[in-house]
C-alpha cells in the first residue's frame, strides 16, 4: 500500500494495518503469546527495538505511547500551547531514551490491559484525524507547530507505519519459536 496522501487513505490504512496487527496477534501459537522474545542470535537485527521489546505486551504499549505522543501534541497545539512531539528533555536524535523510558513505565502493565488500552488508543487517533481536512494533514506549513513536516506524515508514522513495524516484529518472533 502506498502511503497515504489524503485523509481517507490515511484511515483506510490506518485501519487496514490495525486489523492486520490483530490478525497477527490472533494467530500467535499459545506458546508463542507467553515466550519472550529473544533476537540476541540475529546480527541483522541491530536496532535497539529487538533487545528493548521482550514481549507482546511491550510491543502494545510502545505503539499505545506513540498514540499519546501525537494526541498530546495536537492537543496542545490547538489549545495555543506551542508544544514539540517529542517531550522535554528529548529530540529526534535522543528518542530511544524517551523509548526506554516508556517500556520501563509499562513493566506492571498487564497483557490485556495492554491490549485495551491500545484499542482505546487507536479508536482516539482516528477521531482525532477526522477533525482536520486533506490540506491540514497533507499540505505543508499549514501549522506552524508541524515544522517542514506535514500533520499527516506523523499520523501515519503513529499508525499505519507503526503497525507494519509491530507486525514485522511479531512475525520474527513467530518464527524464531517455530524453529526447531
Amino acid at each position: 500500500m502506498a502511503r497515504p496522501t489524503t485523509k481517507k487513505d490515511l484511515l483506510e490504512a490506518a485501519n487496514i494495518n490495525f486489523e492486520k496487527l490483530w490478525q497477527a496477534i490472533d494467530s500467535l501459537p499459545e506458546k508463542g503469546l507467553s515466550l519472550e522474545f529473544d533476537f540476541s542470535g540475529d546480527t541483522k537485527r541491530k536496532e535497539a527495538h529487538w533487545k528493548r521489546d521482550k514481549n507482546l505486551r511491550d510491543v502494545l504499549i510502545h505503539l499505545y505511547e506513540w498514540h499519546q505522543l501525537l494526541l498530546n501534541w495536537v492537543e496542545s497545539n490547538r489549545k495555543g500551547n506551542k508544544a514539540n512531539f517529542l517531550p522535554e528533555p528529548y529530540n529526534w536524535k535522543t528518542y530511544g531514551e524517551m523509548n526506554v523510558r516508556l517500556w520501563e513505565k509499562h513493566q506492571g502493565t498487564q497483557p490485556g490491559d495492554a491490549k485495551e488500552m491500545l484499542q482505546k488508543s487507536h479508536a482516539s487517533v482516528l477521531e482525532m484525524i477526522e477533525l482536520f481536512s486533506d490540506d491540514e494533514l497533507f499540505c505543508k506549513k499549514v501549522f506552524d507547530w508541524t515544522g517542514t513536516t506535514t500533520l499527516g506524515s506523523y499520523c501515519v508514522s503513529a499508525t499505519s507505519s507503526h503497525y507494519d513495524w509491530a507486525i514485522k516484529k511479531l512475525k520474527a518472533h513467530v518464527n524464531k519459536t517455530s524453529k526447531p
